[in-house]
């Protein structure tokens, strides 16, 4: 089965900051709408981002969800971290009969791969922050927002592709 708390609370998190640029709070009922997952699911997740202190929630009139800290502050190693805890990205089996030197050995083996791996990913996250991932947005959405205005003006099109 596939682990999806971490690619959903990445999500909770850059729509918790889009909103907060805004100057606008989330509430846990339009999180769980945007992302189309079991507002129970959504709500366990902002618990440990909550406990982590990337997001903060609060109650009342003016209550929702708020980031914690600034976007350049949160990696994406914190948030997966948050959420996932001490789980290993991969596990060797335990359950292998030892009938030759690779099936006597195969635990050993493969946990130097799985440790190098989980290094390089853990690296990868880490180097990675909610405010690199907003630039990346903005620049998808200024990409898209070209791409309209040329099918929608030839003109421009047909200028672009003469020089």
């Amino acid at each position: 089965m596939i682990d999806t708390r971490f690619p959903t609370a990445f999500q909770i998190v850059l729509m918790v900051a889009v909103k907060n640029r805004e100057g606008l709070r989330c509430t846990s009922f339009e999180l769980a709408a945007g992302i189309g997952s079991n507002p129970s699911f959504v709500r366990k997740l902002l618990v440990r981002l909550n406990q982590s202190g990337i997001l903060v929630s609060s109650a009342g009139k003016n209550g929702g969800i708020r980031l914690g800290r600034p976007t350049s502050e949160i990696s994406l190693h914190d948030v997966y971290s948050s959420v996932i805890s001490d789980k290993r990205l991969w596990a060797a089996r335990d359950d292998v009969p030892c009938h030759c030197p690779v099936s006597t050995h195969i635990t050993e083996l493969f946990e130097d791969v799985a440790r190098r791996a989980e290094f390089a990913v853990m690296g990868a996250l880490n180097d990675l922050t909610i405010a690199d991932t907003l630039r990346r947005l903005g620049d998808i959405e200024q990409q898209e927002l070209q791409a309209a205005d040329l099918r929608g003006c030839p003109q421009k099109a047909e200028s672009l592709e003469t020089l």
